[in-house]
């Protein structure tokens, strides 16, 4: 979690849900919907992001994540939490300045970015990028929406003139 004035970002909180690997599937995916619940509940933010899965060798892998990715986007969903996803690509390249930087460039990049931060792990920095990003992802959109809205008001001036 993080909060965003402006181009100014300050850390809120970090850290990982684990759940029990010896539990099922779906008693995995509600103890993770239920912890984050906890954690939306605690810090109500104002929006979200999530990274875009990406496949990798085991396909078994790719699928959980998927599913536990869907957990995340029904508890955002159901508090009325607006989703940002991001390819893992865009994300090092927002916080590093480039799509092939590595995870502990992405890392060191968090720190810098947001001070004194003490990481729960190399999942939460992953999670730190990706606010990051959707903070400068939300902060350009209302900046071009801003311009665009005193060129058009520029214009109906001009033409009122």
């Amino acid at each position: 979690m993080i909060a965003a004035e402006g181009n100014r970002l300050s850390h809120v909180a970090n850290g990982q849900i684990r759940t029990d690997a010896k539990a099922s599937l779906p008693a995995r995916l509600v103890a993770l919907h239920d912890a984050l619940g906890l954690v939306l509940a605690e810090h109500r933010p104002a929006a979200a992001a999530v990274e875009e899965v990406f496949v990798n060798n085991n396909p078994q892998s790719t699928l959980k994540l998927g599913q536990a990715r869907g957990v995340v986007l029904l508890a955002a969903a159901l508090r009325g939490i607006e989703v940002g996803e991001y390819a893992a690509r865009l994300v090092k390249k927002a916080v590093v300045g480039t799509g092939g930087a590595e995870k502990g460039q992405v890392h060191a990049m968090i720190g810098r970015l947001l001070p004194g931060v003490k990481i729960a792990g190399a999942d939460a920095a992953d999670a730190l990028a990706v606010a990051i990003t959707h903070a400068h992802h939300l902060a350009s959109s209302s900046a071009v929406r801003a311009s665009r809205g005193a060129v058009k008001g520029r214009s109906h001036k001009e033409q009122a003139a």
